[in-house]
């Protein structure tokens, strides 16, 4: 893991925390894209693509996913 990778983890392990006044969509979808960002980023830091674009993409796609669960 990358000095770049801390930050960003610590903002998507605090995101998990701070659920206490939404709703179970909201937290879903905050949950997911907190988990989906820091997948993407372990999955790009593995392969050696761009950090970025794997926290984006994996965020946007934890918190879709995180909004269709009902």
């Amino acid at each position: 893991m990358t000095w770049r990778t801390l930050p960003v983890l610590a903002v998507a392990l605090f995101g998990l925390t701070a659920c206490s006044g939404m709703s179970t969509i909201q937290q879903r979808m905050l949950s997911g894209g907190a988990i989906g960002a820091a997948g993407g980023l372990a999955l790009t830091a593995l392969t050696g693509g761009s950090l970025l674009a794997g926290g984006l993409v994996g965020g946007a796609g934890g918190a879709a996913v995180g909004a269709l669960i009902r």
